[in-house]
């Protein structure tokens, strides 16, 4: 797997050396940083600018690259043990599940579902999650509907983010939680809203439509931990 960008770069560089296969570097770069690159006593390539846009496939790599070792996804079935779950249903932008990630694993969510899609690009979200993916276990499983009654039989209550659902401050949240979000532009479709044992919402101050996703997940994440 190939990664790139200084942000992350650093972050495994700090947090997970012994993942580090290879380094890639296409500039000058700070001399203390390069210190800490030596003493992994990986290959250092050098490389030319065309090569390394051809990397990033045209991407902000800002000279930094490096190869470490793949990610891998998390067995459904070890995730049964755990209190607070995140399902995300149909989302298929990059951006948005790597920021969802982040933000799940700072608070408190303890694995991280991506259902209702067949495949997912891990390297695309180690980047854009700046490196949570490494912390937050991620489950790809294909049908929601299944998911939703393995976990019930588990005995999790399930929340939908809905537009229509009641504030979630007002409610009681079950230690043994479920949280499904919706893509934006369809949200949650019935039959997955109807599995669920609640709607919840966030009531706006000021008339307005809507949330990004990955800011909506955010705030439900904070006020039902």
């Amino acid at each position: 797997m190939i990664i790139y960008g200084k942000q992350i770069f650093l972050y495994i560089l700090e947090n997970y050396p012994l993942k580090i296969e290879e380094i890639y570097l296409s500039k000058e770069i700070d001399k203390k940083i390069f210190s800490k690159i030596a003493k992994l006593n990986k290959p250092i390539v050098k490389l030319d600018g065309k090569k390394a846009q051809a990397m990033a496939r045209g991407g902000n790599h800002q000279g930094f690259f490096m190869k470490i070792e793949d990610l891998e996804f998390t067995s459904f079935l070890s995730i049964k043990k755990d209190n607070f779950l995140l399902v995300l249903q149909g989302i298929t932008d990059v951006g948005n599940i790597g920021a969802i990630i982040r933000s799940a694993y700072a608070l408190g969510v303890d694995t991280v579902i991506v259902s209702g899609i067949r495949t997912l690009g891990l390297e695309a979200i180690v980047r854009t999650s700046s490196g949570a993916a490494f912390d937050m276990p991620i489950v790809l499983f294909h049908d929601t509907l299944t998911l939703l009654n393995e976990l019930q039989q588990a005995g999790f209550t399930i929340y939908g983010a809905t537009m229509d659902g009641k504030d979630v401050r007002t409610i009681d949240i079950a230690d043994k939680k479920v949280l499904i979000m919706g893509s934006e532009g369809d949200g949650l479709p019935a039959k997955i809203t109807n599995k669920c044992n609640q709607k919840v919402a966030i009531k706006m101050q000021r008339k307005f439509d809507s949330l990004n996703v990955s800011v909506a997940a955010a705030i439900l994440c904070d006020r039902m931990r």
